[in-house]
């Protein structure tokens, strides 16, 4: 036994060791509890919080002593963009409608500038199906004209009438199938479609933002510019069962009576309906504040020092939400827990390098903006690198480490490792020895493939380094039942398991810094061996 200690302290860096003590709880609730406070409105993309944050991280930065690397400065700006909508009308009879009671404009079939259109008839489409043994558009000329149709549903299948989907992801599906139909009337030269949309009934506030895609932040690229400079648009409107009710008025019918009869007969039952319809939206280019905030150290070795080692984690969250009495998405554990992590790791080296100990190679301490949004400001960080992607290394991503998920609440001492052996054998290694040797944490592998229905190796920022051959660890406490919400507070965090597990990345880190070779890439993205 003895024995077997001795071996155990031979394989422990002392100096690691020393300087890994900043990293512990009372220094991860100083950060936290700034970071994820309701002060903050849930940090965000493009809104105050998110600002609020970046300020926070860059003078934190600034004050240890890390170099800006973007041009002398902390921030490297991202060319981030929303398509807002405003200025939304929609009349029958010359009576205008109320935008979010009645209606709802998708922003995604809008094109540049906007849209303005009346008619004095509308042409009910049924289904808006053209198909093998059914169409609902035989014998009727839509060019020119604005057509209505059921948003979904397929008189041709089994169940025909299908119900309002029951959730944001269903949705979703629902709404991209639909782009197939959208597409056949901008072929035919529709001038508008109206769509009937039983889930409009019941909206939500989160349900208008949804549907219209209020402010959704996207990249500006010269490729994203040509595709929206090309974009076939349609003026596509979403309107309430009641609303739609009136317009079939003209033709003596109502919504349920046509789904009936297109249904039991899966017959069309198109028709010219008089009705004097007009719609009109305003859409424009608004440019969004959006920023990873970097923090970089130089490596000690004249050699090694161009070699970079990257520590990740994202500071931005989903922001504020309009329903309930606690209305702050703080995300505490999504991500506040891995960016206290990333400025507690810079903390540590910082102190090591200012004692003659610093890393060999430079390390880049960055926390990345518009996860939420689509891991948006680590794909543009992968497309516009400050560092050379081919002197990158390593990405250490951390992503949620404050909590303990259902399948661990009798053995909370585990940390889910994603990615470490999807490209470098080497990385694995070093990350298991890592634990061995100072954490002796479960790292649960259940997440660490590619065929995992969560998709969690492709859910965060790693994944941007990853497409690029850059070797990956995402560190992951796993999902619990505030996840998205408002309850994700500083008070569930535990801070033990929090700094326990970002010891685990710093010690991976020191390894991957100070050690002789950098991991090498021996597999290729799929997992086959690289020859």
């Amino acid at each position: 036994m003895a024995l077997l200690l001795c071996l155990s302290c031979a394989a422990q860096d002392k100096t690691a060791q020393k300087f890994s003590a900043t990293i512990n709880k009372t220094t991860a609730y100083k950060h936290l509890s700034v970071l994820a406070s309701d002060e903050y409105e849930g940090r965000e993309t493009g809104k105050k919080g998110a600002w609020m944050a970046a300020d926070y991280i860059k003078k934190y930065f600034k004050g240890l002593g890390l170099q800006g690397p973007v041009n002398g400065d902390y921030f490297q700006p991202i060319d981030m963009v929303t398509y807002d909508m405003s200025n939304m009308a929609f009349s029958l009879n010359g009576q205008a409608r109320e935008y979010g009671k009645d209606f709802v404009i998708s922003t995604s079939t809008v094109g540049m500038g906007g849209f303005k259109f009346n008619a004095a008839e509308v042409v009910f489409a049924g289904y808006g199906l053209d198909k093998e043994g059914y169409n609902d558009f035989k014998g009727i000329d839509i060019a020119g004209k604005v057509v209505m149709i059921f948003a979904a549903g397929d008189p041709t299948l089994k169940g025909g009438i299908v119900p309002p989907p029951a959730d944001r992801a269903a949705r979703r599906k629902a709404m991209l199938s639909a782009q197939n139909k959208i597409q056949y009337l901008i072929d035919h030269q529709a001038v508008a479609v109206i769509q009937i949309d039983p889930y409009l009934d019941h909206i939500t506030e989160d349900m208008k933002a949804a549907y219209a895609g209020a402010g959704q932040p996207m990249l500006k690229t010269p490729e994203s510019t040509a595709r929206m400079q090309k974009m076939k648009s349609l003026p596509s409107i979403r309107i309430t069962t009641a609303l739609a009710n009136e317009i079939l008025k003209g033709g003596n019918t109502t919504v349920e009576a046509l789904q009936e009869k297109i249904v039991s007969a899966v017959k069309p039952a198109s028709q010219v309906l008089k009705a004097d319809v007009a719609g009109a939206a305003v859409k424009e280019e608004q440019k969004v504040r959006a920023e990873n905030v970097l923090g970089f150290m130089e490596g000690s070795d004249p050699v090694l020092k161009a070699e970079i080692l990257v520590v990740t984690g994202h500071y931005d969250h989903i922001g504020l939400t309009t329903s309930g009495t606690d209305k702050v998405n703080n995300g505490a554990d999504d991500d506040g827990s891995g960016t206290t992590g990333v400025l507690m790791l810079a903390e540590a080296f910082t102190k090591a390098k200012k004692a003659g100990k610093g890393p060999k190679r430079s390390i880049l301490f960055m926390t990345v903006v518009g996860e939420e949004k689509g891991l948006l400001g680590s794909e543009w960080y992968s497309e516009h690198p400050v560092f050379p992607l081919e002197k990158t290394i390593t990405d250490l991503n951390i992503d949620m480490i404050g909590r303990v998920d259902k399948a661990h609440e009798s053995s909370p001492e585990y940390i889910y490792i994603i990615g470490s052996d999807m490209l470098s054998s080497d990385l694995n290694r070093i990350g298991i020895k890592a634990n061995e040797d100072y954490i002796k944490m479960n790292l649960d592998m259940m997440y660490n493939n590619r065929t995992d229905p969560n998709q969690f190796y492709y859910r965060s920022d790693h994944y941007n380094f990853a497409k690029h051959g850059i070797p990956v660890i995402f560190y992951f406490s796993g999902v619990h039942e505030d996840y998205h919400q408002p309850g994700d507070e500083v008070s569930k965090i535990n801070f033990d398991l929090l700094s326990k597990r970002a010891q685990l990345v710093y010690y991976t880190a020191w390894e991957l810094a100070n050690g002789s070779n950098r991991p090498v890439v021996d597999k290729n993205d799929d997992g086959s061996p690289k020859k």
